[in-house]
């Protein structure tokens, strides 16, 4: 059994859907693991991970605009908002998605579907450096 892990830092520009993709590849066949899992994880409170649609962006701004009308900013009862109007909500959204994802490996590569892309959620409107862990474990052979 062997295990690879590393990082690297997606420069959202505000809310939105960053697809990452390729850099899970990319990591995944420089692991030279060729059957295993990967773990794929973002360090913060207010960032997420979907698996999602990556052939016509419309789903991904779709789902953007069904959170936004879910968890709408400026609500009034919210009391966690140090950060503007958009801080508890993006926590709120990031508790509905997922921080970290497993996919299969199979011959070295994720055996993700045909139309499927791993996509960093932000949740803030303003631009943020996010942190993504990326750890690969499985046979080499």
């Amino acid at each position: 059994m062997s295990a690879y892990a590393a990082t690297f830092f997606v420069q959202s520009e505000g809310k939105g859907t960053y697809e990452i993709t390729r850099e899970i590849e990319r990591l995944v066949m420089e692991s030279q693991i060729k059957t295993g899992t990967v773990t794929v994880f973002v360090a913060h409170t207010s960032a997420s991970l979907v698996i999602m649609e990556n052939a016509d962006p419309s789903a991904r701004r779709d789902l953007e605009a069904f959170f936004d009308h879910l968890v709408p900013e400026e609500t009034p009862y919210f009391e966690h908002t140090h950060e503007g109007p958009d801080d508890m909500p993006s926590h709120i959204r990031m508790a509905l998605t997922r921080t970290s994802e497993v996919i299969p490996v199979v011959k070295g590569r994720m055996t993700l579907g045909t139309w499927q892309g791993v996509f960093l959620f932000e949740h803030r409107s303003a631009p943020h450096t996010r942190r993504v862990v990326v750890s690969v474990i499985g046979e080499s052979v």
